[in-house]
């Protein structure tokens, strides 16, 4: 039904006119009155009023002008008027269609209505009668078709538009949301989390002043803490900022890339902070991570962070941790499994507190892992391996969305029922 419905559409005039062509050549070979050939000036007439059809497709006016001329011409010539009456009729449905004004769609429909009645001058009353009658089918009908399919394209038209309007206003009210819910983040992050992360770094920078012949190992652990406290302090800075006004910070790298070539000292830096958290960390690196996106190098240092609190928060200090990152045919295979054994020594800092500058408890360290695989089209996979916990994934080279897949849960999480969530981080 498609090639019906276009039939009367603006954009496809020379389709419907040349079907009103082949149409007119079928009368003339198949239907004409009592079997008779067609005159010679009959197809004169009616070939000119095909070519004008073609030609004039995209002028509708001038096309009116020309079928109505040869009408004239041919209820002066000819006994049989209907093709030039046709594509007369035809014309004026056109123009009702397609003009811009009222005004000339009634002068062609007074000038096709003053050619007709010409069929009739000399006749008797009657017959001028019949024929202002017959004005009904000629003009009334066409100029009727013609205001229906105006009308019904106006429609159509004033709703599609009126969807846009919809959509615009949705986006607008979407984005009004967004911006509000990013502030009331924002101040969140800025009341609660950065008062306290700074207070916590401020006591312990006093602590490291104050407590004088300690172990060098405290005072490492010290430094530490400071360290990364101080990181995560410029990092929320940071994101308030960006939560605030995002297109004024989009071009930091440091929130949503990383250079390729920073990488690997980046993961290395992860790796040694879990070192010093007490993990021993086996790691497989593969050097072509150094030539990664800076999008796919973020979200590689991200998990990878991720991963290693994990492995601190719930397997301990004394489990063994096995990152591997490689890259083959440009697709990235990471992954981080662990041993499982060993406990938490009491009194020793841990996974969120330790590694990310956050208490440790329940989080969304697994939700988030997820969904910033799931954006770059990814799975990921997390479970129970042996007596440890193994995460990974891989992140294809070309992100499409029907590439995109939803992460695997595997049951059995540790330390929590088979059906419980996977344990995450803060």
């Amino acid at each position: 039904m498609r090639w019906l419905g276009r039939l009367f559409n603006t954009r496809d005039t020379l389709v419907r006119l040349t079907l009103l062509d082949l149409a007119g050549v079928g009368y003339l070979v198949f239907c004409t009155q009592a079997g008779r050939t067609p005159t010679v000036t009959q197809w004169i007439l009616a070939v000119g009023a095909f070519a004008a059809a073609l030609l004039l497709h995209r002028r509708p006016v001038a096309n009116m002008m020309v079928q109505a001329a040869l009408l004239a011409a041919a209820i002066a010539l000819l006994d049989d008027i209907m093709i030039n009456q046709v594509g007369a009729s035809w014309a004026l449905i056109e123009i009702t269609i397609g003009a811009y004004r009222a005004r000339t769609i009634w002068l062609a429909a007074g000038l096709l209505a003053v050619v007709d009645l010409t069929n009739t001058i000399g006749d008797p009353a009657d017959r001028v009668a019949a024929g202002v009658v017959g004005l009904a089918l000629e003009v009334g009908i066409p100029l009727l078709l013609g205001l229906v399919i105006r009308a019904n394209w106006n429609l159509a038209r004033q709703a599609q538009e009126r969807a846009v309007a919809e959509q615009r206003q949705h986006e607008s009210e979407s984005r009004a949301a967004r911006a509000d819910e990013r502030s009331a983040i924002a101040r969140e992050l800025h009341d609660v989390v950065a008062h306290h992360v700074a207070s916590m770094v401020l006591r312990v920078g006093v602590a490291r002043h104050v407590l004088t012949d300690l172990d060098p190992r405290i005072d490492e652990v010290f430094d530490d803490v400071h360290g990364t406290g101080t990181a995560a302090l410029g990092e929320l800075r940071r994101l308030v900022a960006v939560l605030r006004d995002p297109d004024g910070v989009r071009g930091d790298a440091a929130l949503t890339a990383i250079e390729p070539s920073a990488l690997p000292a980046a993961i290395g830096a992860a790796i040694d902070r879990a070192r010093q958290a007490g993990i021993t960390v086996e790691a497989d690196l593969d050097p072509a991570i150094g030539s990664l996106d800076a999008v796919r190098g973020m979200a590689v240092l991200r998990l990878t962070q991720e991963a290693l609190t994990n492995v601190a928060k719930h397997a301990g200090t004394s489990a063994v941790a096995h990152l591997v990152v490689a890259v083959r045919d440009g697709v990235v295979h990471w992954e981080v499994a662990d041993t499982g054994r060993g406990g938490v020594p009491a009194g020793v800092p841990t996974g969120g507190g330790l590694l990310a500058g956050v208490p440790t408890g329940g989080g969304h360290g697994i939700t988030g892992m997820r969904e910033r695989v799931e954006v770059l089209g990814g799975r990921l996979e997390a479970g129970p391996s042996g007596t440890g916990w193994r995460v990974r994934t891989a992140l294809p080279a070309v992100v499409a969305a029907s590439d995109r897949a939803p992460v695997r849960s595997v049951p059995g999480e540790r330390g929590a029922p088979a059906d419980s969530p996977a344990p995450e981080s803060a």
